[in-house]
């Protein structure tokens, strides 16, 4: 537990307990309680003044089946902590559209650069936080999934390279894992929020979207914050750590500007009011809550199944702020950059575009380095 870690939920929690009503969970029909995990980012100035950029509720999967018809219109993966890095994204295009339009408007956050051909990189100086109110799902949670069965011995399985499931084969440690679902639930391709986030400490917090503008130089998180209930030492340090999975890195061959910065993990006496301890306090019954909810300084949205809260999954009007058709959308506002010159597809985009090269470049050595058993998911392209 540290000062630090406290200031930071405080941040999260703080913005969180002032979101409307309509944006938190409720007791269903039989009055039994809903909880939820909550994330967000905080950003940390050289004066030591803490503000929440993004944050987000979530804990839903698009099933690997409806991938094909998503047309970038539906959130494939709704866990609260990659909503909450899709928002921060969000957030981080909406500074660069306004500096560019203004040239006279200034950002705490963002400065001009020169660097690899690229317009803004987060100012020096600048720390950025996550605050996850659970453990991430997946290696760095296993202990703790292992602690609630009847029987926590490890399961005996066969060796095979394929991606486990998230809740299964606890004697299979230090691996990727899919997305955790009930065992009747549509299999999803998502892989866990503790590899998606080992990732991160690679190729940095930026987005597809946001790469194209922003140097990944400064977009790296220097701390993850959970509740001292959700913290097993070994399991972070063998999801995250120098000398866990990751140990076989070889940054030398990877692009500019790219490396493997762990972050700490820093923990909290705080509890989330939503939290699972929370809400099944004193034996009272609980299950986990469908609603997903999104924030930025600019925009809030409440997500189910993917989509706007009240849209269908079929309609135009259906996508999130924070989907990729949105985003590339707003990303398109950059024509100085030539985005979309010489492509007509989202896929086509991501392989074309020099910096997104780059990017995947980066994401293929860490797969094929320490992340082995990465199941690239169902490809979701659509038209620009």
């Amino acid at each position: 537990m540290s000062d630090t870690a406290d200031k930071i939920a405080d941040t999260i929690l703080e913005k969180y307990d002032s979101l409307p009503a309509k944006y938190k969970p409720s007791k269903d029909s039989n009055q039994v309680s809903n909880w939820i995990p909550l994330s967000g980012i905080v950003l940390e100035d050289d004066h030591g003044h803490l503000e929440c950029v993004s944050l987000a509720t979530g804990m839903k999967c698009l099933p690997a089946t409806k991938i094909p018809l998503a047309r970038g219109r539906i959130l494939h993966d709704s866990h609260a902590e990659i909503l909450a890095l899709r928002a921060f994204n969000h957030f981080l295009l909406q500074e660069c559209i306004r500096l560019t339009k203004d040239k006279s408007q200034e950002s705490r956050f963002l400065a001009t650069t020169s660097n690899l051909g690229l317009l803004f990189t987060i100012n020096h100086g600048i720390k950025i936080h996550m605050y996850c109110s659970e453990a991430p799902c997946g290696d760095s949670s296993m202990e703790l999934v292992m602690s609630k069965q009847d029987d926590p011995t490890p399961w005996t399985v066969i060796d095979h390279n394929e991606q486990l499931l998230g809740r299964g084969h606890f004697s299979k440690l230090g691996i990727v894992r899919r997305k955790p679902s009930r065992p009747d639930s549509p299999e999803t391709l998502s892989k866990s929020c503790s590899d998606k986030l080992a990732l991160k400490q690679c190729m940095g917090l930026l987005s597809s979207h946001t790469s194209c503008f922003i140097s990944p130089e400064n977009a790296y998180l220097t701390s993850l914050v959970v509740p001292e209930s959700q913290y097993i030492s070994a399991a972070m340090e063998r999801c995250f750590g120098r000398q866990g999975r990751l140990a076989a890195l070889n940054e030398s061959s990877w692009p500019a500007d790219y490396t493997f910065r762990p972050f700490r993990v820093l923990t909290t006496a705080k509890e989330f009011r939503y939290s699972r301890r929370s809400v099944s306090s004193g034996g009272n019954a609980a299950k986990g809550s469908n609603l997903a909810t999104i924030w930025d300084p600019e925009s809030q949205e409440v997500i189910i199944n993917g989509v706007l809260q009240g849209r269908k999954q079929t309609e135009d009007k259906c996508a999130s702020m924070v989907s990729r058709s949105r985003l590339v959308t707003q990303a398109s506002n950059f024509t100085i950059n030539n985005l979309f010159t010489d492509t007509t597809s989202y896929t086509a985009y991501k392989r074309s575009h020099p910096q997104l090269v780059k990017r995947a470049e980066v994401k293929a050595k860490v797969i094929q380095q320490a992340l082995t058993g990465w199941v690239a998911n169902v490809e979701d392209s659509f038209n620009i």
